[in-house]
């Protein structure tokens, strides 16, 4: 999905690097961070630029679950997380883009591990969530994911 032309870009000073966007909504300003996801509620505009820098981009490394449905969906991962079979898997980011959103099973970094990877929309959405216990944002006062 073509970024919307309402989101604006949030580059940390010191690289450059993009860190998200803000959002105008309701008067206020939301940060979105680069998986499509809100890192915040309505806020003033510091404070949402404030978020996405807290945020940064560490957690791309976290390990997440993915939901994957028990249809053989054969790598899209199509699950609504209501099936039977459904089921979460450990995974890894391996790329994040506005068009897609990359993500592999997780392997420990066995170098003689298959590489299973999925192919998610952008934004993520709820079908991939931070692994319960991975990460705390004590500013944000709840869990990501």
């Amino acid at each position: 999905m073509p970024v919307p032309a309402e989101w604006i870009e949030h580059r940390r000073g010191s690289d450059r690097e993009l860190l998200g966007w803000i959002v105008p909504e309701s008067g206020g300003y939301v940060a979105i961070d680069l998986m499509g996801r809100r890192v915040t509620e309505i806020r003033e505009w510091l404070d949402a630029e404030e978020a996405l820098e807290q945020a940064g981009i560490g957690y791309l490394a976290d390990s997440y679950e993915l939901l994957l449905d028990g249809g053989g969906d054969g790598g899209d991962g199509g699950g609504d997380g209501h099936g039977d079979g459904d089921r979460w898997l450990q995974a890894r980011i391996v790329e994040v883009s506005t068009e897609s959103i990359r993500v592999k099973k997780e392997d420990g970094g066995a170098i003689d591990a298959p590489a299973v990877e999925y192919v998610l929309p952008f934004p993520a959405g709820a079908r991939l969530r931070l692994r319960s216990g991975e990460l705390e944002l004590p500013d944000f006062g709840r869990r990501l994911g």
